[in-house]
């Protein structure tokens, strides 16, 4: 199962209140698909392991200008700050600007007795 990052977003992870996320790339995702939500599979130390939060499976998958984000969206992203903000702390992070076309993903958390089957 491929794995997919949520470094920034660990406890929204855990506690299952994030529903929404926006990727560079990612964009022929397809819906239905299951994935390893993971606190990071990158830059790992050696003698690290990777930390699984749950399964996720996709819903929704657009593409969208970066700067379209509105503060409902931001909310399910798992961040309680305007939408500019969010879109300022996203560059940042992700070394882009405001006008960057974004893959919005929108995902449901998998029981784990239903990640089996």
């Amino acid at each position: 199962m491929r794995q997919m990052s949520f470094s920034l977003t660990t406890p929204q992870m855990l506690d299952r209140t994030k529903t929404v996320t926006r990727r560079l790339g990612w964009s022929s995702l397809k819906v239905g698909t299951l994935l390893q939500a993971v606190e990071k599979s990158q830059g790992l130390r050696k003698g690290e392991k990777v930390r699984k939060l749950g399964v996720i499976r996709v819903v929704s998958v657009r593409i969208e200008p970066l700067h379209a984000i509105d503060d409902g969206d931001v909310w399910l992203e798992g961040f309680n700050m305007p939408a500019h903000e969010f879109v300022e702390m996203f560059c940042e992070a992700n070394r882009c600007d405001r006008n960057r076309y974004v893959t919005r993903i929108e995902f449901e958390h998998v029981a784990k007795e239903a990640q089996s089957s």
